[in-house]
């Protein structure tokens, strides 16, 4: 997949099937609109191409007291556009200036003249420009104008809506089955593995302690989890809690600890992934650090159990 971040003549192809959004998350709504770009692609001499946006729209226009919490980093989008079979991906910088520009003019330059259009794909419900000028139907009533074939992919519904705000929803309930289902995959976020105060290791619960760069990436909602850890290359079963570990901090600051079973690696500095697979209970202060202890012990044989099935 080649990735641009503006546009250059030398990129222009005229044989290109093109779909606009944010795709936060690209869940399985999305996914359907991939896929009708790879089968529009299949039909004749085109290539794919997705345009999307960074940053992510609502860090431009949301007022700033708003927290907005994004399922998908840039970079985890890539990835997943990569493993769609993308051919071309614009990330094109997202603006005031940008989300003032009409939906016409819009498509003129950065689709028809600036990447090329012969086919554009839309989401059921997708619309793009100022006011959301260019949906379904103002984009057909210009197709004989600029020469290009517009494509509709209704709405994919599995037992429930599926949306990028559903699935935020989920996730900070700690529902992460429902969330995956929607999603097609499982929810995950990366991290690097920095210095705590080694409080776990006095207890016989060394963690990893994961600091998420990305400020805006969502965490799913306090409370301990069963789940898998990819680092360095292997994947490990392991639990984790996400909190202010009212047990032994009185702050309000929040940790994520990962607590790797059957691991003993330095990995201070080195890049994680975390993929939390079921939500176990809310975190809770416990009266004194045996009793805190004995939950834990609990809590890993529970996870261990759900791991292993």
């Amino acid at each position: 997949m080649v990735i641009y971040r503006n546009l250059d003549k030398s990129h222009y192809d005229r044989n290109s099937i093109i779909t606009v959004g944010t795709f936060d998350g690209v869940h399985l709504g999305h996914m359907e609109i991939i896929s009708k770009v790879c089968e529009l692609k299949r039909q004749g001499k085109f290539r794919s191409v997705v345009v999307t946006f960074d940053p992510h729209p609502q860090l431009i226009l949301r007022n700033k007291g708003h927290k907005i919490q994004l399922l998908s980093t840039i970079e985890e989008k890539i990835e997943t556009f990569e493993k769609l079979g993308i051919d071309v991906l614009y990330i094109l910088p997202f603006t005031r200036e940008l989300a003032e520009t009409h939906a016409e003019d819009f498509l003129v330059k950065y689709l028809v003249n600036g990447i090329g259009l012969s086919h554009l794909v839309l989401g059921f419900d997708h619309s793009f420009g100022k006011n959301r000028e260019g949906n379904f139907e103002t984009l057909s009533s210009l197709t004989g104008k600029y020469g290009f074939e517009v494509h509709k992919v209704e709405e994919f519904k599995g037992d429930t809506s599926i949306n990028s705000t559903t699935i935020r929803k989920l996730l900070l309930e700690g529902d992460l089955k429902h969330a995956a289902r929607l999603l097609g995959y499982d929810y995950s976020f990366t991290g690097t593995v920095v210095r705590g105060d080694r409080r776990g290791s006095t207890i016989g619960f060394p963690t990893a302690n994961v600091h998420v760069e990305e400020e805006h990436k969502l965490i799913p909602k306090n409370g301990v989890y069963a789940a898998l850890a990819e680092v360095e290359g292997g994947i490990y079963k392991g639990m984790m809690n996400i909190g202010h570990r009212p047990t032994v901090s009185s702050g309000q600051d929040i940790f994520i600890e990962v607590n790797l079973f059957d691991f003993d690696k330095d990995i201070y500095g080195k890049r994680i992934r975390v993929i939390p697979k079921k939500f176990i209970r809310e975190e809770r202060k416990f009266g004194s650090l045996d009793e805190l202890v004995g939950q834990l012990n609990k809590d890993k044989t529970e996870c261990i159990n759900f791991l292993t099935k």
